[in-house]
């Protein structure tokens, strides 16, 4: 039988795209998740006999346990996502995305590898015109971005471990979340016809969901080149601002009007370019480019007419 993996958060954005294409491979996968969403997600997963479901919160040190006896790898996707919602609540954002994953640290044994997804977001605001590479010095300016740094630190200190720093996600998912940059964007083109930005230069780097998933499952098979080490992941010609891409969506949806605001600014600063050349280097490169998500995107949302997907 396969290789055995816990998934916490299993039911989310990537977990919901990951966990089938592990199953697919024949491994063996349990879940975790508390639903809060009261997504259905992974429904399609339940008659896979190497599928294992426990709704329950990652914060229950005895449930952590008992899960933890018979896994291989642990993939930490359990997690309050993005800045606004660590911002809403910074007591489950510390419990969920730092003490848990401590916990789990600890509880596990030595051969029980963990590969762990944080964000590039760490990065804060890059210098103009200068890539962040794994060596850049991380400069979070959110709770969200702080507590994904300092978890990782732990995690690589302890050994075992791999993080992947992921690009902004873009893409469609069972759990599809629309409070995310390029998801928002084309919503937006598709059901408003336009856009208001802010700080319309601000760059960042962009990775679709399914490759997200890729990478884990390259992990998996080469974990012993590539372990106790961060990795940047996204894609390699989407080092774009927002005004950069709403042309790349004008480009799909013609009638798509975008402006800048002179007044006024967005909370969210930061702004940087990434390289990905580490991770490319160890045999991995995205695949799913900005414009094919795109069009997957506005294909998506002639299904999805309200704007209930986000975690915010």
């Amino acid at each position: 039988m396969g290789k055995h993996i816990l998934v916490t958060g299993g039911a989310g954005y990537i977990g919901s795209i990951l966990v089938p294409e592990l199953l697919g491979r024949g491994f063996r996968v349990t879940v975790i998740d508390n639903f809060m969403y009261n997504q259905s997600s992974l429904l399609d997963c339940c008659s896979n006999k190497s599928f294992q479901i426990i709704r329950g919160d990652v914060r229950n040190e005895d449930l952590l346990k008992k899960t933890l006896i018979d896994v291989d790898f642990i993939f930490p996707l359990a997690c309050l996502t993005g800045a606004p919602l660590c911002a809403q609540d910074p007591f489950a954002a510390q419990t969920v995305n730092f003490d848990a994953i401590k916990t789990i640290i600890n509880l596990r044994k030595k051969n029980q590898k963990i590969i762990f997804p944080t964000t590039n977001s760490g990065y804060g605001i890059g210098q103009q015109d200068t890539y962040c590479t794994e060596d850049t010095p991380l400069r979070p300016i959110s709770l969200y971005g702080r507590l994904k740094a300092e978890i990782e630190k732990i995690i690589l200190d302890s050994g075992e471990s791999i993080s992947f720093r992921f690009a902004t996600i873009f893409g469609l998912s069972p759990r599809i979340r629309l409070d995310l940059l390029v998801n928002d964007f084309v919503y937006r083109a598709v059901n408003d016809s336009a856009i208001m930005l802010f700080e319309a230069h601000f760059k960042r780097n962009y990775l679709h969901v399914r490759d997200a998933a890729r990478v884990f499952i390259h992990a998996v098979e080469n974990f012993d080149s590539m372990k106790n080490e961060p990795y940047n992941v996204g894609l390699d010609n989407a080092n774009l601002s927002k005004w950069e891409l709403c042309e790349k969506i004008k480009d799909q949806l013609p009638g798509f009007v975008f402006i800048e605001s002179e007044i006024g600014e967005d909370p969210d600063k930061r702004n940087y370019i990434v390289s990905n050349e580490k991770v490319r280097k160890k045999g991995f490169t995205a695949k799913i480019s900005l414009s094919d998500g795109i069009k997957e995107l506005i294909k998506g949302f002639q299904i999805i007419k309200r704007n209930s997907y986000s975690n915010v």
